[in-house]
C-alpha cells in the first residue's frame, strides 16, 4: 500500500523509470544497480530498516537523493535521518503537493 501512496503522489509531467523493493537489502541493490536516482525510503522495512539503508549510503558516499517517507515522526528519528545525510523527512500520509515541492527543490521537475 505504501508504495501504491508514493506512486500516485508522482507529478504527471514527471517521467521516470520505477524499480521497487519489497525491503532494505533489495532498495540496497537497485542503488548499487544504478536504478536509484532518487530513493523513496520507508524507515520500517524488513531485512534491513530505512536507518541500515541510510547507513550504508552515507558511508559510501552515494550520490543517491533519498526522500524518507514515514509515519515515524519522533524527534531523535528525524535527528538521526538528518544525520545520515536524507534530503527531507516527508510524514505519512504523502501530500502530492509536499512531493511537488521537494522534487522541485531538487531540480527534477
Amino acid at each position: 500500500m505504501s508504495r501504491k501512496a508514493v506512486r500516485r503522489a508522482f507529478p504527471i509531467e514527471w517521467e521516470v523509470d520505477i524499480t521497487e523493493a519489497c525491503d532494505g537489502k533489495q532498495a540496497l541493490a537497485a542503488v548499487e544497480s544504478g536504478k536509484a536516482e532518487v530513493l523513496f525510503l520507508d524507515l520500517t522495512m524488513p531485512e534491513l530498516d530505512g536507518f541500515g539503508v541510510l547507513k550504508y549510503l552515507h558511508e559510501h558516499h552515494t550520490k543517491t537523493v533519498v526522500i524518507v517517507i514515514s509515519a515515524d515522526i519522533q524527534p531523535e528519528a528525524k535527528r538521526l535521518v538528518d544525520s545520515l545525510g536524507a534530503f527531507r523527512f516527508l510524514q505519512k500520509p504523502l501530500q502530492s503537493e509536499q512531493l511537488r515541492e521537494v522534487l522541485f527543490e531538487v531540480g527534477l521537475i
